[in-house]
C-alpha cells in the first residue's frame, strides 16, 4: 500500500509512522520547509492528567504507551516518564485534588494527593509555599521541536518514506490522488489530510461544514533553569480548564475564589516542562474569537512569571523567546478528533485542540485501523 501524508506535524507524522510500522510506503508532503505549528510550539507533554474519562482518556492512556514504545525506537525524541505535580495552596483546591483522586479511573491516571514534603521529595526545584500536590505517574514529555525531525529520520532509514517540503497541496487529481504547487501529482491506496490549524484553502473547499476552531495561545522559554525540575508542573487553575477535575469541589472553587483578574481575562492556566537543554517552557493563554491579535501581549507573560517564582521560591531564568500559535481544536470539545473521508480515497484528520502532542500516535492508530492498513 502506498500512502500519501499531507502536513509535517506530529499528527501527520504519526500516521506516516503507523503506515511504516504496517509495511506499507509514504510520501509526506509538508507546505513549509519544516512543520511550524502547534506541533513545534507546545510544552511537548504527553499530558494524561486532565483527560475526560472514556474516550478521551482511553486514547489519552494508548498514546501513551505508544509515545514509550516509540521513544525506545527514537531515543532523539527525548521521551521521559516524569510525572507532573499540580501544587494547592487553599482549601478549594485541595477539595479538588482530593475529589480527583476519588474518580474511578484515579489509579489509571496515576493520581496520589501528596503533601508538599512528598512533592518535594519528587520535584525538590519546588521550594515555594504550597500545602499539598496532585502527582500525577502516568504524565511525560517529549521535545516538541525535534520530535518531527527525530521520527523523520528514523522513518527515513526505512527506504519507504519520502519527505517533500516546501510544496501546497492545492487540489484533488483523482481517487487517492492530489496535486501540489509545483504540479506534480501524488497518488496512493489512501490519502490523510493532516493540516493542523491550516483550514483554508483546499480544506474549506473539501469541508466548507467542518466543525472545528481555531485557537490562539502564548507561551515562553527561559535559559537554563540551573538545576532539574523533575517533573511538569501545573497550577490549580488549570483545575478549570480540564474535564477530569470537574466536580462538585470544583463548582465551590469557581463560585468562591476568583482567578486572578489577569488570569481570567485571558484564560490561563500555568503549565510548565524543562527542556533537555534545561529551560523551561511555560504558558499558556487561550484565545477563541477571530480574527487574533497578530502580537503577543506582556500581562499574561507577567502573571506566568509570578506564579513559576512563587513555586520555585526564586527568580525565573532570562526568558529566551516568546512565542504566540494556534491549533485546530472540534467544536464539540467532548470529541477527540474529526476524522472525515471528504473524497474517494481521502481523509481528513484535524481538531484534536490542546490534545494534539498527547493523542496522536494513538489517533494515528485508529485511523490506520479504521483505513484498514
Amino acid at each position: 500500500m502506498r500512502v500519501i501524508v499531507v502536513g509535517g506535524g506530529v499528527v501527520g507524522t504519526m500516521h506516516a509512522w503507523q503506515a511504516i510500522q504496517r509495511g506499507h510506503e509514504v510520501v509526506q508532503i509538508e507546505r513549509e520547509a519544516e512543520a511550524r505549528g502547534a506541533s513545534l510550539r507546545n510544552f511537548g507533554q504527553i499530558w494524561v492528567s486532565g483527560r475526560a474519562g472514556g474516550e478521551e482518556l482511553d486514547t489519552a492512556l494508548r498514546a501513551r504507551e505508544l509515545w514509550e514504545e516509540i521513544g525506545k525506537q527514537v531515543p532523539d525524541l527525548g521521551f521521559r516518564a516524569n510525572g507532573s505535580l499540580t501544587p494547592v495552596r487553599t482549601a478549594r483546591e485541595y477539595a479538588v485534588a482530593e475529589a480527583a483522586t476519588r474518580r474511578p479511573d484515579a489509579a489509571a491516571r496515576g493520581y496520589e494527593l501528596v503533601t508538599a514534603a512528598e512533592a518535594r521529595a519528587v520535584n525538590p526545584a519546588l521550594r515555594g509555599a504550597f500545602e499539598a500536590a496532585l502527582w500525577c505517574e502516568r504524565d511525560a514529555a517529549v521535545e516538541p521541536r525535534t520530535a518531527q525531525v527525530a521520527l523523520r529520520a528514523a522513518l527515513s532509514a526505512t527506504g519507504r518514506y519520502t519527505f517533500l517540503p516546501g510544496r501546497e497541496v492545492r487540489d484533488v487529481a483523482g481517487p487517492g490522488a492530489v496535486r501540489d504547487d509545483h504540479g506534480e501529482v501524488h497518488s496512493g491506496d489512501a490519502v490523510v489530510l493532516a493540516t493542523g490549524a491550516w483550514l483554508s484553502g483546499l480544506v474549506r473547499e473539501l469541508a466548507p461544514e467542518l466543525p472545528v476552531r481555531r485557537v490562539r495561545l502564548q507561551m515562553m522559554q527561559t535559559e537554563p533553569l540551573g538545576e532539574p525540575l523533575t517533573t511538569s508542573v501545573a497550577d490549580a487553575d488549570s483545575f478549570r480548564y480540564y474535564p477530569a477535575y470537574r466536580s462538585a469541589a470544583l463548582d465551590e472553587l469557581n463560585a468562591g475564589q476568583a482567578q486572578p483578574e489577569t488570569a481570567a481575562a485571558h484564560r490561563m492556566q500555568l503549565l510548565m516542562v524543562q527542556r533537555l537543554d534545561g529551560g523551561l517552557t511555560i504558558g499558556d493563554t487561550h484565545e477563541y474569537e477571530h480574527p487574533f491579535a497578530f502580537d503577543t501581549l506582556e500581562d499574561p507573560y507577567d502573571h506566568l512569571t509570578g506564579v513559576v517564582e512563587s513555586f520555585l521560591g526564586r527568580p525565573l531564568p532570562k526568558i529566551r523567546r516568546r512565542w504566540a500559535g494556534v491549533y485546530a481544536q472540534c467544536t464539540d470539545t467532548t470529541r477527540v478528533v474529526h476524522r472525515e473521508q471528504v473524497r474517494d480515497g481521502i481523509w481528513l484528520v484535524t481538531g484534536p485542540g490542546g490534545r494534539g502532542m498527547t493523542c496522536s500516535p494513538a489517533i494515528a492508530e485508529t485511523t490506520a485501523n479504521e483505513l484498514g492498513w
